[in-house]
C-alpha cells in the first residue's frame, strides 16, 4: 500500500488516497483501499498525508479485528448488514404483518469508537496473556459507554445492555478494573503517546501542560484521596489532582494522578521525566498557566535544557518591574495588541501585552463583583462572613473588626491593571506575536479539562480503593483520547463537528432487529443516516447503509 496525491487540472484541489497494488492476470492494477480526504493549500496537504501515513500503517499492521464484540443478537446484527453490503440485490420477500421488533440496538458508536479504540492500540493494555481477551473486550465496553453515555460502572452495564446488545457482569467489571495494574497504565500512556507522534508525523516540539482537580463523594481520605485547594470550591470533600499534556493540536499525551493535597507547581517534574522517555523529542516548549510559575520551577525546566512559556502575575513583580507594565505609553504597537518586553534576570522575558477589549472584560467583570459585594454587604457587615473569600477580600476595607467597607483606592489600582496580560519565556529566538499565539494554545488543555469533567463526566468519583481510583481515571483518559483523535480527523477530513455533535450523530446510527413470528427468521433495519453520520463513517473508512437486509 502506498499513500497517492492525485491533482485536479486548473484548481487547487489534491486529493489524497491510499492505494494497494493487486495483480489481475497478467496486469498489476491499483485499487483505492481508503479515500482520505481533499487538500486545497500545501498546508491542509501535509496534514493529510500524515493522517494518511498513520491510517496506511495501521492497516497494514491490522490482522482482521473484529470491531464489536456484542452479545449474539447485535453481532448476528452487524454481520448480517456486512454481507448484505457484499450482495447488495438480494431481494427480501416477506410478509410485513408476520414481523415483530425483537430489539433496538445501538451500533454506531462501538463501530466507529471501536474501531478507533483498536487503531489505537487499546485493546491490548492489560499485559497477563489469561486475562487478557476477556478483560480487553469489557475494557473496550466500559470506554464506550463512558463516551455514549458516562455514568457509573453499574448504570453503565445497564446502558450496555440495554441500548447496545451487551451484557457484562457488574462483579467482572470490577475485577477488570483490577486487572489495569501500574504496568497497564504506563501502557496506556505510551499508545496516546504513539497514537499523538504518529498521526502528526512529526517530533513534538510543543507541550501544554495544566492541573485540575477532581473531588469524591466521600469526605474519607487515604493517601491518594485527600482535602486540598479544590479547583471547583469543594473543599470539605477529599480529592485528588489530576495533571495533564496535550499537543498543539489538542491530542492528549500522557496524565498523571497526584495526592489532592499536592501542590500543582511540584508535578512539573514528572512531567518532564515522561517527556524525556518518549521517542519523537526534539525541541519542547513548556505552556503552561501561572501555577507552574515559581523560581523552582523555571530553574528545573532551564536544567532540562527545555524551553517555557508559562503566564505571569504581573501584580507580584517587583515595584521596579511593576512600573515599567503600568507605564502603558511606552507599548509598541503589535498584532491587534499593543505589546512591551521586560527583560528579567537570568536572560528571561517577560511579555506583556494591553488590549482594549481585555481592559473592557476585566472593567465589567469587575463591575458585576461589586454589585454582588455591596449586595452582601447590605445584608450582613460581619468581617468573618467575608473572610474567607479572597475576591471579597481584594476590595474591602475592615475597621477596627467591626465596619465594612468597600474600599475605592483599592478599585482604582485595580483598574490600571485592565487589559494587562503577562507571559515569561526563556526563548530568545521568537517574537512577543509568537509567543502569545502559543500560549493562546493553552485552551486546548483546557478544552480537555472541560471534556473530561463534563462530557466524560469523571467526576464526582464514587470510587474508594486507589487501584479503582486509577482504573477509572484510565478509562476515562482512553474514551478521551479517542474522542480527540475522531474530532482531529474528522475536521481534517470533513469539517469541524464538536464531540457532542459527534456523539449524537453515532448514538443515533441504530438497528431495529425484526423477527418472523412464524419461521423465526430475523431482519435488520438501519436507521435513517445523516449528511454527518455518513461523513463520519467515511472518516473511518466504514460504509453506513439504510438498506434492510437478512440476519439469519
Amino acid at each position: 500500500m502506498f499513500v497517492r496525491v492525485k491533482s485536479t487540472p486548473n484548481s487547487p484541489r489534491q486529493t489524497v488516497q491510499i492505494v494497494a497494488s493487486e495483480r489481475i492476470g497478467d496486469k498489476v492494477k491499483q485499487r483505492i483501499v481508503r479515500y482520505v480526504g481533499v487538500a486545497m493549500n500545501d498546508t491542509e496537504l501535509v496534514k493529510m498525508k500524515e493522517l494518511a501515513e498513520f491510517i496506511k500503517a495501521g492497516l497494514e499492521e491490522e490482522a482482521a479485528p473484529a470491531l464489536f464484540h456484542p452479545d449474539e443478537l447485535a453481532r448476528m446484527a452487524i454481520d448480517g448488514r456486512k454481507k448484505a453490503d457484499v450482495s447488495p440485490d438480494q431481494p427480501l420477500t416477506v410478509d410485513l404483518k408476520l414481523l415483530r421488533e425483537e430489539d433496538r440496538v445501538v451500533v454506531g458508536i462501538h463501530e466507529i469508537y471501536g474501531k478507533l479504540f483498536n487503531e489505537l492500540g487499546f485493546d491490548r493494555v492489560v499485559g497477563d496473556p489469561a486475562r487478557r481477551v476477556q478483560s480487553a473486550k469489557t475494557i473496550k465496553h466500559l470506554v464506550m459507554a463512558r463516551i455514549a453515555n458516562p455514568a457509573s460502572k453499574r448504570k453503565s452495564v445497564i446502558d450496555l445492555e440495554r441500548d447496545f446488545g451487551v451484557t457484562l457482569d457488574l462483579n467482572a467489571v470490577y475485577r477488570t478494573l483490577d486487572y489495569i495494574d501500574d504496568q497497564s497504565l504506563e501502557l496506556i500512556q505510551k499508545k496516546a503517546w504513539d497514537a499523538a507522534t504518529g498521526l502528526l508525523a512529526q517530533k513534538i516540539d510543543v507541550v501544554f501542560y495544566d492541573c485540575t482537580t477532581l473531588y469524591f463523594e466521600s469526605f474519607n481520605e487515604d493517601e491518594l484521596r485527600e482535602k486540598g485547594l479544590s479547583k471547583e470550591h469543594k473543599f470539605s470533600e477529599s480529592q485528588v489532582l489530576l495533571a495533564m499534556m496535550v499537543t498543539r493540536e489538542g491530542l492528549p499525551l500522557g496524565y498523571r494522578l497526584y495526592n489532592g493535597a499536592t501542590w500543582e507547581g511540584h508535578t512539573l517534574k514528572n512531567a518532564i521525566v515522561h517527556i524525556e522517555r518518549m521517542v519523537g523529542i526534539d525541541r519542547v516548549v513548556f505552556v503552561a498557566d501561572s501555577g507552574l510559575l515559581s523560581k523552582d520551577n523555571l530553574d528545573l525546566i532551564e536544567g532540562c535544557q527545555k524551553e517555557y512559556i508559562v503566564a505571569a502575575r504581573l501584580k507580584s513583580q517587583p515595584e521596579r518591574i511593576k512600573k515599567q507594565i503600568l507605564d502603558k505609553a511606552s507599548y509598541q504597537q503589535g498584532d491587534q495588541m499593543m505589546i512591551k518586553e521586560i527583560a528579567l534576570p537570568g536572560g528571561r522575558r517577560l511579555l506583556v501585552n494591553y488590549t482594549e477589549k481585555r481592559a473592557r472584560k476585566d472593567a465589567h467583570d469587575r463591575q458585576k463583583a461589586l454589585a454582588k459585594l455591596q449586595k452582601k454587604i447590605n445584608k450582613s457587615k460581619n468581617p468573618e462572613s467575608f473572610i474567607s473569600n479572597s475576591s471579597h477580600r481584594r476590595y474591602l476595607k475592615i475597621e477596627n473588626q467591626q465596619a465594612v467597607t468597600i474600599d475605592e483606592e483599592k478599585i482604582k489600582y485595580a483598574e490600571q491593571w485592565d487589559g494587562l496580560h503577562g507571559i515569561i519565556t526563556n526563548i530568545k529566538d521568537i517574537s512577543a506575536s509568537e509567543a502569545f499565539d502559543q500560549y493562546r494554545g493553552l485552551w486546548q488543555i483546557e478544552e480537555s479539562f472541560r471534556l473530561t469533567k463534563h462530557d466524560l463526566r469523571v467526576r464526582p468519583v464514587y470510587h474508594a480503593r486507589p487501584r479503582r481510583i486509577q482504573a477509572h481515571l484510565a478509562i476515562c483518559f482512553m474514551a478521551l483520547v479517542c474522542i480527540r483523535h475522531l474530532s482531529y480527523r474528522v475536521k481534517l477530513q470533513y469539517e469541524p463537528l464538536s464531540p457532542e455533535i459527534i456523539r449524537n450523530e453515532l448514538v443515533h446510527v441504530q438497528q431495529s432487529i425484526l423477527i418472523h413470528t412464524t419461521n423465526g427468521t430475523r431482519y435488520g433495519i438501519p436507521s435513517k443516516p445523516t449528511l454527518h453520520a455518513n461523513k463520519i463513517y467515511q472518516v473511518m473508512g466504514e460504509k453506513l447503509s439504510s438498506v434492510p437486509f437478512l440476519i439469519a
